[in-house]
């Protein structure tokens, strides 16, 4: 019997979404279900087995004709030991080591790739997506916070420590804004959902003009990403400004990894990037003000195109290969 089907697990902290694919990469049945968080996490890996299982039954999918799982994971993840730990999301706590792989092969039967799923979604967009299947490939997913995939020669950078392609952690801003990892003006403080609110603050406080954006911060409304973006889409000045500095923040970092790694493309994606052309143009003037000038001429800047799916697909990516 040929194996000819994959599957791809994208591992959130609000669900878990499942697919097969062919060989190729095409998605031919999909599902999810909610993540179960407590008791410390400990229902997540027996539920991912289940799920599986119960949908091999449903699609009378024979487990010799599956190539492999794959799965993308929040946390720490040790590739070759197939562990995570530190998902704090998941309830996952540093200090406990979850034998993913190793629990759900033995559940399956089958064999499992695990990697961060940032970088997962990297592939899926590498694979199938906006990177149009090209061996160098920069992705950067703008969500509550900012995570990345670095693809070079078609492999993925990880580094010694696992760290490679931490995007979100780039210094833009020398003694900017504090992150939670303890830095000073990471990129995830200026272009995550909550770092664009951060900015909107900060810039309601300083501007005396007339601004809806400025009445709601200043009348203690609550402001999102997305009010920022619908609101400079209906020229308001001070939001066009928020949105104006955190396209130079992306454009300043999408240079950087660029005159590096001088990818294909650097893709875009996650929550914040629905905001679609109106801010992908932005960072590309940016980009093109501080890249190299053979990058400027060999990057492109572009929107993801897989949404929701990449993490499956990307995941399934990490079986086949």
């Amino acid at each position: 019997m040929a194996k000819d089907k994959l599957i791809g697990v994208d591992l959130g902290g609000t669900t878990i979404k499942f697919a097969i694919l062919t060989a190729e990469g095409e998605i031919q049945q999909k599902w999810s279900v909610k993540t179960n968080v407590l008791e410390d996490g400990s229902h997540i890996v027996p539920d991912i087995v289940d799920s599986i299982n119960h949908h091999l039954d449903l699609y009378q999918l024979d487990k010799e004709r599956i190539i492999g799982i794959g799965m993308g994971t929040p946390g720490t993840v040790n590739r070759e030991n197939g562990t995570v730990s530190g998902a704090f999301n998941l309830n996952w706590s540093a200090e406990k080591v979850q034998n993913v792989k190793s629990d759900i092969e033995a559940g399956t039967g089958l064999p499992l790739t695990i990697d961060n799923d940032a970088n997962v979604a990297g592939l899926g967009e590498q694979w199938r997506g906006a990177g149009n299947n090209a061996q160098d490939v920069a992705f950067i997913t703008l969500g509550t916070g900012v995570g990345g995939g670095l693809i070079a020669n078609g492999e993925l950078i990880h580094g010694v420590a696992g760290a490679g392609g931490e995007v979100g952690h780039m210094i833009v801003e020398p003694n900017g804004y504090l992150c939670t990892c303890g830095n000073h003006g990471c990129l995830e403080q200026y272009a995550s959902a909550t770092g664009v609110v951060h900015l909107a603050h900060d810039f309601a406080e300083q501007y005396a003009g007339k601004s809806q954006l400025k009445a709601l911060v200043d009348n203690g409304d609550e402001v999102t990403s997305k009010i920022v973006f619908d609101l400079a889409k209906d020229g308001d000045f001070l939001a066009n400004e928020v949105v104006n500095k955190v396209a130079y923040y992306l454009g300043f970092a999408s240079a950087n990894i660029s005159n590096i790694l001088n990818p294909s493309s650097v893709v875009i994606g996650g929550g914040v990037s629905a905001a679609g052309e109106f801010l992908r143009n932005r960072i590309e003037e940016n980009f093109k003000q501080f890249a190299f000038a053979t990058v400027r001429t060999s990057t492109k800047v572009k929107l993801a195109e897989l949404g929701n799916d990449a993490g499956v697909i990307g995941a399934a990516s990490l079986a086949r290969n």
